[in-house]
């Protein structure tokens, strides 16, 4: 996940020219700094201020700052952006351009991919990090031009520093296709939670104002179950229904139709089904539309998870299925990301660290876990130790040890961890270990 910075960039104390992108909500702030043959005393500095949906333009000769701008977040103002770096490559014949940005794959879309397409090299400044390195070397104040300031300086004195490479991360080019399977199975996810929301809301009020519905039907979730309630948008007037309109609602035949009929001979409503019922058959419309959204998805995850090779070789681990596979592929995109299989562990949540004090043992998760790329390992590591006996003993010798379900979990995925990180690097699927066979006396 991290990079030395000295060995990537070996020109970066001859002639380079760094950018810095500070971005929030409101401010956006470029600091722009000119380093010359390794001297200090000829450093140039200039100062770029960028304020979303204002462009103004202001130039300052006294001191180190050269200019300062601002710039809208639009198309224009990107390609003002880049054409005052350009003015600076010319006039100081610098041979590499290095972006230090803040929240890259977030709040900086999509300048930080066109700085990649660009083909300058571009190093995502880690908050925590950098937020330690300002209580070191403090500021009168805080703002935005002051945190620019600091993280120039912060990327000028890296290759000196034998924590650098932890501070600023460089942001490596991910396919094409990782990078469509991290938007879908983010969009999947987020559809989940959104389903779940509307599901747990819908149960409460069906619990209120009609008792002995959810103990007639326990998946309430079902297709049949969800067509029927948004079919009026009056809860009350499916008491009345007959069993051929019934018959004609999709995916309800003679069993569900039966039971269906003796739920309404024994319906009784409470005193708000007057306004909630309407919610309850929106909620119910609402997850018909989400399981469709769902299905949807699905198919197109597994059609890019055959395109991926990453994706693909994490398939060949027993008990991974084409989302978790395609969940944790797309959230490492590349492993040149990471420096060892330690690094990839952490990443994916499954090395935390040490949290002990006195006679109290335990730990605690750290910053840099990816909390889509643990969430899809804990649950294929939980099919996977029904379908490997090897992982099934450890997981097991791990809970005689005292741990508990996560943690055990944990403990094997931190050596499937390993296996998945010599699987990539050698571009071979998982094996399992065959039994030998038993001699017989």
């Amino acid at each position: 996940m991290s990079v030395t910075l000295t060995g990537m960039m070996p020109s970066l104390w001859e002639v380079a020219l760094l950018v810095d992108v500070t971005l929030d909500y409101n401010f956006n702030w470029v600091q722009i700094k000119n380093r010359r043959e390794n001297d200090a005393r000829s450093a140039d500095d200039s100062w770029c201020g960028r304020r979303l949906l204002q462009s103004s333009c202001s130039h300052r000769l006294a001191g180190d700052i050269v200019t300062d701008f601002e710039i809208p977040h639009s198309q224009k103002g990107f390609k003002y952006f880049f054409n005052q770096i350009t003015s600076f490559v010319q006039a100081y014949e610098v041979s590499d351009i290095v972006v230090g940005m803040e929240g890259t794959n977030g709040h900086a879309r999509p300048l930080d991919q066109m700085v990649k397409d660009k083909g300058y090299i571009l190093l995502n400044v880690n908050n925590l990090k950098f937020a330690r390195f300002k209580e070191i070397f403090a500021t009168p104040g805080k703002n935005d031009r002051m945190d620019a300031r600091q993280i120039v300086t912060l990327m000028m004195m890296a290759p000196m520093m034998e924590q650098g490479k932890e501070v600023l991360q460089e942001v490596h080019n991910i396919s094409e296709i990782e990078t469509k399977l991290k938007r879908i199975s983010r969009r999947r996810q987020q559809i989940v939670q959104e389903k779940v929301i509307v599901q747990n809301r819908m149960q409460a009020d069906l619990q209120s104002i009609c008792p002995g519905f959810l103990s007639m039907f326990a998946q309430v979730d079902s297709l049949y179950v969800l067509r029927f309630l948004s079919c009026r948008s009056d809860i009350r007037k499916l008491k009345r229904l007959r069993l051929s309109t019934i018959r004609k609602i999709p995916g309800i035949g003679k069993g569900h139709a039966k039971k269906l009929q003796r739920w309404q001979q024994e319906a009784s409503f409470g005193s708000e089904v007057e306004w909630v019922g309407p919610m309850i058959s929106e909620d119910a419309a609402r997850l018909l539309s989400l399981k469709e959204k769902l299905a949807e998805l699905e198919k197109q995850i597994e059609i890019l998870v055959k395109q991926s090779r990453l994706a693909s070789l994490l398939l060949s681990i027993p008990g991974f299925g084409t989302i978790c596979a395609g969940t944790i592929a797309a959230e490492i995109g590349t492993i040149n990301r990471f420096d060892s299989e330690a690094g990839l562990a952490i990443y994916l949540g499954m090395a935390p660290l040490d949290n002990s004090s006195g006679l109290y043992e335990g730990t605690k998760s750290p910053k840099q876990v990816n909390k889509h790329a643990k969430r899809a390992m804990m649950t294929a590591l939980g099919h996977h130790i029904r379908k490997v006996a090897e992982s099934k003993t450890y997981y097991e010798k791990k809970r005689d040890e005292g741990k508990k379900y996560n943690q055990a979990l944990r403990s094997l995925g931190r050596h499937l961890t390993r296996v998945i990180w010599s699987m990539i690097k050698h571009n071979r699927n998982y094996q399992t270990r065959k039994e030998e066979p038993t001699r017989v006396a």
